[in-house]
């Protein structure tokens, strides 16, 4: 499925392709340079071509070229992990740099923006989730409702931050990959530093109240409002595992939603 895109931009195979669960990629060499060909089944992860160009390379990846179906990207060759740091007592630090990068994303741009997908129609899976299942997720959405008819100030957001999602550029830092395209209130881009299940740390004792504070200083954002947010993605996350079957993989984001719950309750 490469064959096409290697010719068209001039490319030369440098690795072995690999997938993730939307998209498969390939290492290449443009004009020399370490980059990656990425050709998604996806919608939302097509359209973050367009969106990557528009960053054009501050906080995010730089795009060298993209169609409809396929995105060239610039690529990581730093050997530090941020999810490995924050498994190896460097969770603090790493929630840094997801602050500074996740800011130089939202940071407005004088160029129009593209296409992008309303926070509401992200979520609107929730709603099903929580009729079935009610208990917790009910909760969820009744915090998501309350958060996107009060929608802030919108803002162009990644839509799916998380410690594997910002990677090590060298000497140009630590930079976004993967975007979603959405827009709406920042606050939900910080959600999911708290809620990645990926790290086995996230329901930890006292982990949540210990980054909320470093979250919603860096961001200046309310510590109630970022918790109402880290509710409501918990609730969706879990929402999109449970449709998928699996039941599983729902508990973590479900048992960080009971952490905000509960913090909410007693803010």
């Amino acid at each position: 499925m490469f064959e096409s895109h290697i010719d068209r931009w001039r490319l030369t195979v440098d690795g072995e392709p690999f997938a993730t669960h939307s998209s498969q990629l390939l290492p290449v060499l443009s004009d020399g340079r370490p980059a990656m060909l990425k050709i998604s089944s996806d919608e939302a992860e097509r359209a973050g071509g367009a969106l990557m160009e528009w960053w054009d390379g501050i906080g995010a990846a730089r795009v060298y070229a993209h169609d409809s179906d396929a995105v060239l990207l610039e690529r990581a060759m730093g050997e530090r992990s941020l999810l490995e740091m924050a498994m190896n007592g460097a969770d603090d630090i790493a929630t840094h740099i997801i602050c500074g990068t996740v800011a130089k994303l939202h940071a407005p741009r004088k160029r129009p923006q593209p296409q992008l997908i309303p926070l509401e129609r992200w979520f609107r899976e929730l709603e099903p989730a929580a009729r079935a299942y009610g208990g917790v997720l009910s909760d969820c959405k009744v915090i998501a409702d309350k958060l996107l008819a009060d929608n802030g100030d919108p803002v162009v957001l990644h839509g799916d931050i998380h410690h594997s999602n910002i990677l090590d550029f060298e000497q140009h830092g630590w930079l976004a990959i993967d975007p979603k395209g959405l827009i709406g209130e920042r606050g939900f881009d910080y959600a999911n530093i708290f809620a990645n299940e990926d790290l086995p740390t996230i329901s930890a004792p006292g982990r949540l109240q210990r980054q909320l504070r470093i979250v919603a200083t860096e961001a200046a954002l309310q510590p109630k409002r970022l918790l109402q947010w880290i509710a409501a993605y918990s609730g969706l996350s879990a929402a999109w595992f449970l449709g998928d079957g699996s039941t599983a993989l729902a508990q973590s984001p479900l048992a960080v939603a009971r952490i905000a719950l509960t913090e909410l309750q007693q803010a």
